[in-house]
């Protein structure tokens, strides 16, 4: 039977992977790095951080078993361990959306008002995508679309929607979707979408969900 002190140092160690989750920014690289890996440049960007903060977040993330890494040349490029890690930060997103105080009003802070932002579920996606009826706006960044998307989504980043626009045909329905139920990319879609006339709406959550749900991806341009 094992003493006191060997049980207190395997729940420390299990406990490892909350403590090095247990910051805001490291949880945003989390949610980025769901979508695909990036370097510690483009990481520092997303973040709001210096090259330096992102790196000594990484760092943590990465003893603790959650991030991988490669090298490229100069650049040192971050991804999620597993799969597991993406389910794990959906879960604990999830639990917070539950039980958190006052979480339903700062995602309403930042993503603004739902009026006017439809939303269209998984399955009705997949079923609109079968019938080629429907055009798909992956509205992330470039390089995470490349990394993977919703089979037969056009890259349309949400900083370039509006030189997009004159390829969309008037009449069609339009999905965007992004990172998640927490990102502001698809809600800015849609609101630009529909104050020009188009008939938008956005996924329920994003690419990591569908990705999961085993739905047809794709990666590359």
């Amino acid at each position: 039977m094992g003493d006191r002190a060997t049980k207190d140092a395997l729940f420390e160690a299990l406990a490892s992977v909350a403590k090095a989750l247990g910051n805001g920014h490291r949880a945003e690289i989390i949610d980025v790095l769901a979508q695909g890996e990036r370097s510690v440049e483009d990481l520092a960007v997303e973040i709001g951080q210096s090259v330096a903060n992102t790196s000594h977040h990484l760092r943590s993330l990465a003893r603790a078993g959650v991030l991988t890494t490669r090298r490229d040349g100069t650049h040192v490029y971050y991804r999620l361990a597993s799969q597991r890690v993406a389910e794990l930060w959906a879960a604990m997103r999830d639990v917070a959306a539950a039980h958190v105080a006052d979480l339903d009003r700062l995602a309403r802070a930042y993503l603004g008002a739902p009026d006017g932002v439809e939303e269209i579920s998984r399955d009705e996606l997949a079923k609109r995508l079968r019938a080629r009826d429907i055009i798909v706006l992956d509205v992330r960044p470039a390089a995470e679309y490349e990394a993977g998307h919703v089979l037969g989504a056009r890259s349309v980043p949400i900083t370039e929607l509006r030189r997009h626009l004159r390829d969309l045909p008037a009449d069609a329905d339009i999905v965007a979707y992004c990172r998640g139920p927490y990102c502001v990319y698809a809600n800015d879609a849609v609101k630009q979408l529909r104050k020009r006339g188009y008939r938008a709406r956005r996924l329920q959550d994003g690419y990591p969900e569908w990705q999961r749900s085993g739905r047809p991806v794709a990666s590359g341009r």
